[in-house]
């Protein structure tokens, strides 16, 4: 049933809120959901193609709430592999001080896109190591482990067996030099690290020697059958037709063990063996999910092993092989019920090219919430994602058109214009809808099942072209009946108008809830509902008063996106060779006396310090130089500084530093810092008695 409509009610006015007859989901029964996206690594940061996936996957499972399922997102880090123990060690810290690092970063991006899991767990807890321990043991009693002796490199000076990633040498498809042992990062070729030509040891630089190795393998020959009628019924065409040339001679076992030193679950039985990341990565889906239950009350087998209910994975065509083909077979063996489906998606392009680090266009997440709105990208993406494995582009200029003109110039201005009309004119009280406006509403209405079936459908694309079109009707409708005008004559009348015009914006807000849920709060708000469900769509808002009107969103500034691009772009041309003190980086090129007289240094005194709500580097300082107008400034020196400590402190300041118009505010200048080799950072100052504007000689 949907929930109860309340509104308030001003002194004297009468409130009427028409619920219309639920011709929605009437004949869909409630339905049991557990959604998974595939796990960010644990030793990297979250970037804008990341998203693609867990925004769409928010997409989809926010839809099936607001219909009345009962569904589950779940997530975790990835926390297990070579990588993790190569960053730890290079930075002096523990594998678990790195993950508990990295889970707190992507736990904040995610919550700061709007992403809205129901539980995001960690690979590295309890529960995966016991899960992963009794799939292991399913598999042996099998008869799908077997063991293989192959030859590894080992380090006769480290006196160890080399993880792939403790190996560097030369790519043999492309020749490309200084390249990990299991895959190419110019070519993405992947192979194994004995391949490598010109090998070398990552520890001591040593060649190392070749050694044989015990390893455990799941042999896939055994699930042949299964896989061959499982894949194509469980995977889109286009993905089983691909995996189905695997099946034109025996499947090969799988190595789901690697050597120590490695960072990971041990395997039981087999003493300095682990289990492979890929091996105990998706059982953390049933990992995440237990802990789930476990904080809720809840039953595993009601929600994975339920006949009933379904299981969807969301993944990238890169991961296609592990968990299409290992992963269903590993279940199977285990008595554990496989995915209903694997929905697939292409990777993500910026300006239809690869992300580069060196254009700018590999943009992390919190780089993009330093510049932007994090529900621009969604309704972008939201714009552009369907149903398919194909790849889709984020085109700059584009995106920036698309924002401006489809959310900012069509949809939100219905109520930028309405309710501030209605509040500055006729008292914020919605009337009547008069009869061209209601019959409208109507026609928006009559879209839903559409609508729902392209979000069910997960052709995102389609359903904003649905609500664009809506848009452009309502805009249409608006415009012709001119209530501006109407309002000077018969203002009863414009408030009809008026009225129309907000229900229509309504029932527009409604559909997009699931890609601007944010922005939907603030509707609802708007209007004194509760958030809204799909079945809120048939209801009429008359003779209410509204909220005040806050602004939904706002135009996106391509100076904005330029400095955004500017701050992702990195050097990646080799750095030349350092001199003088080991670990501080070469000095860099030289410039002339005439450009830096062009710089105007000086002392100023911070009068304000505050950290910057939703960034992480960001403090926003008053800056006196000594001419009664202060200067805002935005110092990325959060992580190294407390805000308080910094007022009444004077520091060296680039007075004539082009303003920087920043997602937070304007930027007007630039405060020096020097940063040593270990990461710390520490801001330049004067020696006492300097006056605030003295010139820096």
């Amino acid at each position: 049933m949907p929930p109860s409509h309340q509104v308030t009610k001003s002194p004297g006015q009468k409130t009427v809120v028409k619920i219309m007859p639920n011709i929605t989901n009437t004949s869909e029964k409630t339905r049991k959901i557990v959604v998974t996206a595939a796990l960010p690594y644990a030793n990297g940061d979250i970037h804008i193609g990341h998203l693609v996936e867990y925004l769409q996957t928010d997409f989809w499972v926010r839809f099936q709430k607001m219909r009345g399922h009962s569904c589950l997102y779940i997530c975790a880090d990835d926390t297990h592999g070579t990588p993790i123990m190569v960053r730890s060690r290079n930075e002096g810290i523990t594998p678990e001080e790195l993950i508990a690092r990295s889970y707190a970063l992507h736990v904040k991006d995610f919550e700061d896109f709007q992403i809205q899991f129901d539980h995001y767990g960690s690979t590295n807890c309890e529960e995966n190591r016991e899960l992963s321990e009794r799939i292991f043991k399913a598999m042996e009693e099998s008869g799908a482990i077997t063991l293989h002796t192959k030859a590894r490199f080992y380090c006769a000076k480290d006196q160890m067996f080399l993880p792939d990633r403790f190996v560097k040498g030369t790519c043999p498809k492309c020749a490309a030099e200084n390249q990990y042992g299991d895959s190419c990062d110019t070519c993405g070729e992947t192979y194994h690290a004995e391949e490598l030509h010109e090998p070398s040891c990552t520890l001591c630089g040593d060649t190392p020697i070749t050694r044989d190795s015990e390893h455990i393998y799941f042999e896939l020959e055994p699930s042949r059958d299964f896989l061959k009628d499982w894949i194509p019924a469980h995977t889109a065409p286009e993905i089983a037709n691909k995996l189905l040339e695997w099946f034109d001679e025996p499947l090969r076992g799988w190595c789901i063990s690697r050597d120590a030193p490695y960072f990971g679950f041990e395997i039981p039985g087999h003493p300095g063996k682990f289990f492979y990341v890929w091996v105990d990565a998706p059982i953390g889906y049933m990992a995440s999910l237990t802990q789930w239950c476990n904080q809720n009350n809840e039953s595993f087998d009601d929600w994975w092993q339920n006949p009933e209910a379904e299981l969807y994975h969301f993944i990238g065509k890169d991961i296609v092989r592990f968990h299409s083909l290992f992963w269903p077979a590993m279940l199977k063996v285990a008595g554990f019920k496989t995915p209903d489906q694997i929905f697939v998606h292409g990777f993500l392009t910026v300006n239809g090219e690869k992300m580069s680090k060196s254009k700018g266009t590999f943009i992390k997440a919190r780089t993009y919430l330093d510049f932007l709105k994090a529900q621009d990208l969604r309704f972008y993406y939201a714009c552009k994602l369907n149903s398919t494995a194909d790849d889709i582009d984020l085109n700059i200029d584009d995106f920036i058109g698309r924002v401006n003109s489809d959310l900012v110039g069509k949809i939100t201005n219905l109520a930028s214009r309405g309710a501030q009309m209605l509040h500055k004119r006729l008292d914020g009280v919605c009337g009547v809808m008069e009869p061209a406006g209601h019959q409208l509403c109507e026609e928006a209405r009559s879209r839903s099942e559409r609508i729902a079936t392209h979000y069910e459908a997960r052709d995102f694309n389609k359903a904003m072209v649905e609500v664009r079109a809506l848009a452009d009707l309502a805009n249409q409708y608006f415009d012709t009946a001119a209530p501006w005008l109407l309002i000077k004559s018969d203002p009863e009348a414009a408030r009809s108008v008026m009225t129309s015009v907000l229900n229509l914006f309504r029932i527009l807000a409604i559909y997009l809830t699931p890609v601007l849920p944010a922005y939907a709060a603030q509707v609802a708000a708007l209007f004194h509902e509760e958030p809204y469900q799909w079945s809120d769509l048939f209801k009429d808002v008359e003779n209410t008063p509204i909220g005040p009107y806050t602004y939904l969103a706002e135009r996106v500034e391509p100076e904005a996106v330029a400095q955004m691009v500017e701050a992702s772009r990195e050097d990646t041309a080799p750095p030349a060779a350092a001199t003088g003190t080991p670990g501080i980086a070469a000095v860099k090129a030289t410039i002339d006396i005439d450009t830096f007289s062009k710089m105007d240094l000086r002392v100023a005194t911070i009068l304000a310090a505050e950290a910057v709500k939703g960034a992480d580097k960001l403090i926003r300082v008053q800056l006196d130089i000594g001419d009664n107008q202060p200067r805002q400034v935005f110092a990325g020196i959060k992580k190294h500084y407390d805000p308080a400590t910094l007022v009444g402190r004077q520091v060296v300041m680039v007075a004539n530093l082009a303003p920087r118009k920043m997602r937070f505010g304007l930027s007007e200048g630039m405060i020096l810092a020097a940063g040593n080799p270990d990461g710390g950072l520490f801001v330049v100052a004067p020696d006492q008695g300097a006056l605030p504007g003295a010139g820096v000689q």
